[in-house]
């Protein structure tokens, strides 16, 4: 099956739905209870889907299971920092270039100081399994407008991945501090003056790190992942951030596990082409069917 988010997260609809249907069709427990929550907003922070859901006490799980591959059980998942920020310079004609400040050779100095920071990333080392290193992205550039204007304004976003072992005031401190030192080092052209720097984080979610109740998850998911995929799937981190970070800060244990291949650059999400195998769909569903079976009979 092919198209834009089939593996990330579409199809885990069809695999937790029927998961569901099967329990009541075939192993009908009579204890216990078991909730989907369908929501949407994971990638602006999940605080309007799972995080309101949860400060409203409308859902108390003992455990949960979150979409993800299904060849692996994620215990552990980076966090994300995600920020705006704003050169302004001084609009001009280009046939006059000094009479303004050209706030694009502004901001190319700040995104050099940033990418100089995301080498020193690449020295630091996860101890998590299936985690590398932080880093970050700058995936998101506007500004200018017209070709024959020095563009007075640029506004640039970036993505920076935090490993768990990080703290998330201190990384952002750090760029912020960053992007300061660079906009007070950055010497305009002769004659343009200087230029005016702004930074708002868009995004911050929290690393999830493992709690020590989750192992009933991992190994009812670990024991059936075996016997329907004939290989055990490891209990592994993964460089993604998703919602169960937000049941795990509120003491939930949680795990990530669902239909999809077994790597992220295998399933080319966020392509147009992105793909999952229809076998890899209905064995997870035996899966996820089967751990939740043995979860319930034994509360």
């Amino acid at each position: 099956m092919f198209g834009r988010a089939t593996a990330v997260s579409k199809s885990d609809f069809a695999t937790f739905s029927f998961a569901v249907r099967a329990l009541e069709a075939v192993a009908k427990p009579t204890r216990g209870a078991v909730e989907l929550h369908f929501t949407y907003d994971e990638e602006f922070g999940g605080e309007l889907g799972p995080g309101w859901l949860l400060a409203q006490g409308l859902t108390k799980p003992d455990l949960m299971v979150a979409a993800g591959f299904s060849h692996e059980v994620v215990v552990a998942h980076n966090g994300c920092l995600q920020l705006e920020v704003t050169v302004e310079g001084e609009m001009s004609h280009a046939a006059i270039p000094d009479s303004g400040c050209d706030a694009l050779q502004g901001a190319v100095h700040l995104m050099n100081a940033l990418y100089a920071l995301n080498a020193d990333y690449k020295k630091v080392a996860s101890k998590v399994a299936g985690i590398t290193h932080p880093y970050l992205n700058i995936g998101r550039i506007e500004g200018g407008t017209n070709t024959n204007v020095v563009p007075g304004k640029v506004v640039f976003k970036l993505d920076r991945r935090m490993i768990p072992e990080e703290d998330a005031a201190q990384v952002e401190q750090s760029i912020r501090d960053t992007i300061a030192r660079a906009a007070a080092s950055y010497a305009p052209p002769r004659g343009q003056a200087g230029i005016r720097v702004g930074v708002r984080r868009l995004l911050l979610a929290q690393a999830m790190t493992p709690l020590p109740g989750n192992a009933p998850l991992v190994e009812a998911i670990q024991k059936h992942g075996e016997a329907v995929f004939g290989e055990k799937p490891p209990a592994v981190g993964t460089p993604l951030y998703t919602d169960v970070r937000l049941y795990v800060a509120r003491g939930i244990p949680g795990v990530i596990y669902g239909a999809g291949p077994r790597t992220v650059l295998e399933s080319h999400a966020k392509r147009a082409d992105e793909r999952l195998s229809l076998d890899d769909l209905r064995r997870a569903t035996k899966v996820v069917a089967r751990a939740l079976a043995d979860l319930l009979s034994h509360r």
